[in-house]
């Protein structure tokens, strides 16, 4: 058993019979009385976000993860379709535990986080960037300079971002999945 002192970013915990990842925490000290730690907690099963306050020196459940790299083939009705690059393996994945699915790219190299006990994925998240194809936005119209103004474009993953006026269909730029900003325009 850990103790609250252990909490870091990323940790999966058992909680209230439920596996959570922390994704932030906070320690807090009060004037009077021992202090407690702020955590916010993402639910591995379902994806909510919850916040909880463990007192300070509280025993925490900590459940053993693995992350493993898979390859994105497909999607069926059975959900979102993995292979193990090493092993040929292929496991479907839920929806729901797909970090922003949308950009989904075939062939795209994930991370899938397994509870290594039970040998079943948690979540899977997608890299950082992707480049992709604008396949629809309205065109740009000559001397439309304006600075920080953004319209909406069409991906080909399908997904719907924001981009400069300036960016026109075939163009290739840079996306953030974390955030589904535009980040830059790729050079051809």
């Amino acid at each position: 058993m850990a103790t609250t002192s252990d909490i870091k970013n990323g940790l999966c915990i058992r909680h209230q019979s439920a596996l959570y990842q922390i994704q932030e925490f906070l320690h807090k000290k009060t004037a009077r009385g021992a202090g407690n730690v702020w955590t916010k907690l993402k639910n591995l099963e379902n994806g909510k976000i919850i916040e909880h306050s463990f007192n300070t020196g509280s025993k925490i459940d900590v459940v053993r993860v693995e992350t493993r790299e898979y390859t994105y083939l497909y999607e069926d009705d059975l959900g979102y379709n993995f292979m193990n690059s090493e092993t040929f393996e292929q496991i479907p994945l839920e929806k729901h535990l797909i970090e922003n699915p949308h950009f989904l790219q075939d062939e795209m190299r994930c991370l899938i986080v397994f509870h290594a006990e039970e040998e079943r994925p948690l979540s899977a998240s997608l890299p950082s960037h992707i480049e992709a194809e604008i396949t629809y936005t309205e065109p740009g119209v000559k001397g439309d300079t304006a600075t920080n103004t953004l319209k909406p474009a069409t991906i080909d993953t399908g997904a719907e971002v924001r981009v400069p006026l300036f960016i026109n269909i075939g163009d290739r730029v840079k996306v953030d999945t974390r955030t589904g900003e535009y980040s830059e325009r790729v050079k051809k």
